[in-house]
């Protein structure tokens, strides 16, 4: 027996996961925790920070495979010939180890990250 292909519409997995519309609130204005880019990032000049942070920003992409759980704490794209990852973790408020409710604020800290897929 095969297996069909699945051809239903993934749920992007804000209307469903409440994770993903606070990953996704933080990714488009990251104020109530903290943004990390690499040296890789850095390093492709003074234009290209604004220009990827506006990608991230804007993402839409979420698929089964870049983002299984339906959290939206994961992306990649290429810009300027180069493959761009962006990770969002949830650590707890002393950034020692992972929250221990990532839905709530009181005890999170979110970080976004921004690096150059040859980094991860």
């Amino acid at each position: 027996m095969t297996a069909k292909p699945d051809t239903r519409a993934h749920d992007t997995g804000a209307s469903t996961n409440p994770l993903a519309a606070i990953n996704d609130a933080f990714r488009q204005h990251p104020v109530s925790g903290q943004m990390v880019a690499t040296a890789g990032i850095i390093a492709l000049g003074e234009r290209a920070l604004p220009e990827i942070l506006q990608r991230v920003h804007d993402f839409t992409e979420f698929t089964p495979d870049n983002d299984p759980y339906g959290e939206h704490d994961f992306g990649a794209f290429e810009w300027g010939g180069k493959r761009i990852f962006w990770k969002i973790d949830c650590y707890d408020r002393d950034m020692r180890f992972g929250s221990p409710d990532p839905l709530d604020a009181s005890v999170t800290t979110r970080v976004l990250t921004i690096l150059l897929a040859s980094e991860w």
